[in-house]
Parts: C-alpha cells; sequence; structure tokens
C-alpha cells in the first residue's frame, strides 16, 4: 500500500502492573487488523522499529513492545559481539511467564485500540514468544522467523493459524530442530530458506535480500488470509 506512518513511543501496563515501552506505528487510514511485533534479542531497536513501521505501511496497526523493560528500560543494542552476548543474557534472565504476560498487554493495547483481528510476528527470540502467544494468547494469527527455542516450546498447540520461517544454513538452530517441530505439528507450515540466522534484517551481515523478501511476500499472504 505504501501509506504514510506515524510512529511513537507509548507506555503499557500488564496485568500484574508492570509498566513497560512499546513502539506503535498507526496505518495512514483505517486499520485492517493489528500486529504485535516482537523483538530480537537486541530490543526494540533502530531494525524493529522500522519493521513495525513497514507493516503499518501495509494497512496494519503495529505495536512492539519493549520486552527487556523489566531488566534495562529503553534498551537498543546492535548486532557486535558484545551486543550479542548481552541481549542473550538478558533474554536468559526474562521468563517465558515473563515476555507472555508483557505480549498480551500489548495484544490487548491493540485489540482495545479496535484495529479488529490481532496477530504477532515474532524475529528470533520473537520467533520463539510468537509460538508462545499462539498456544497461551488471545490473537487470530500468528508468525515467527527463526525461533530458536520454538522445539522447546512444541509440547504446547498452538490455539491459531501459526507460519514458521527458518534458515537452512541457520547455525544457531540445527535443521533437526526444525523437523521435529514439523513431525510434532505437521498442521503449522514451515518454510526453510538459502540463509542464516537473521535474514531478515538488513543491518546484520546474515542479510538475504531473497530470502526476506519471500518471508515477507509469504507473511503477508497469511496475514491477509487470517487477519484481514
Amino acid at each position: 500500500m505504501g501509506q504514510a506512518v506515524q510512529g511513537e513511543t507509548i507506555e503499557l501496563t500488564t496485568a500484574a502492573g508492570h509498566r513497560l515501552g512499546a513502539y506503535l506505528a498507526r496505518p495512514a487510514g483505517t486499520p485492517r487488523a493489528g500486529l504485535v511485533i516482537l523483538q530480537e534479542i537486541f530490543g526494540v531497536n533502530r531494525h524493529i522499529r522500522a519493521v513495525t513501521e513497514g507493516f503499518a505501511r501495509d494497512g496494519y496497526l503495529a505495536l512492539a513492545p519493549a520486552l527487556f523493560d523489566r531488566r534495562e528500560p529503553g534498551l537498543e543494542l546492535g548486532y557486535e559481539a558484545e551486543d550479542v552476548a548481552r541481549g542473550r543474557a538478558l533474554k536468559g534472565a526474562t521468563s517465558w511467564e515473563e515476555a507472555a504476560e508483557d505480549s498480551a498487554a500489548a495484544i490487548e493495547a491493540v485489540s482495545e485500540a479496535g484495529a479488529g483481528k490481532v496477530g504477532v510476528v515474532g524475529y528470533c527470540w520473537g520467533g520463539s514468544i510468537a509460538w508462545l502467544a499462539a498456544c497461551r494468547l488471545p490473537v487470530a494469527a500468528a508468525v515467527g522467523y527463526y525461533g530458536g527455542q520454538v522445539r522447546e516450546l512444541s509440547g504446547e498447540t498452538p490455539r491459531c493459524p501459526v507460519l514458521l520461517h527458518f534458515g537452512e544454513q541457520d547455525a544457531a538452530i540445527p535443521l533437526e530442530d526444525v523437523e521435529a517441530v514439523r513431525r510434532r505439528h505437521p498442521e503449522v507450515p514451515i518454510h526453510l530458506y538459502p540463509a542464516g540466522h537473521g535474514f531478515n534484517c538488513d543491518l546484520r551481515g546474515s542479510y538475504h535480500a531473497e530470502s526476506a523478501a519471500l518471508a515477507r511476500e509469504r507473511t503477508m499472504a497469511f496475514l491477509g488470509q487470517h487477519l484481514g
């Protein structure tokens, strides 16, 4: 659609009273639906804001909650080795229950904004949280990009349609893990790409333009089918 978008940082409050920031991008017209964008281990940084704005340009009311605000409010990381180590440490310090609670607050905020159906799209750590959201939270669709812990969570069954993207050359996610998820959940479409981890992020050395474009095309078709 190529719409102009408006982006702003807002504050959310979870059911337990925790306050966290979130980046909200509004489409120019009436939203076609709502989306919660779930971050990588690098926080709601420039890339995640750009992704959020991209979905808003396609007509979605898009909101990216800052899932590290419990430990380091407002944190934005880059992609150097020290950033990766810091992000992994913060991920390790964050429980699935906390991630689900914060995601639920974002889902509720988008729903209350009157955007209609709400879905989630997650990347890296957020790709695993997208699976968690599909299993535990009131969402109509979920998309996960290279979620390394989906296998760990695959004992839970999604309550909505799910689409998963993985890179064949991802050193962080063995193909056996991907195949294990496929065997356990044959109803879930899983796409493999000739790329590594983080192939959707154009700020990373692992960016693979062709794979990113195809994955986004499939994501948009999936969201259009299940959200509108």
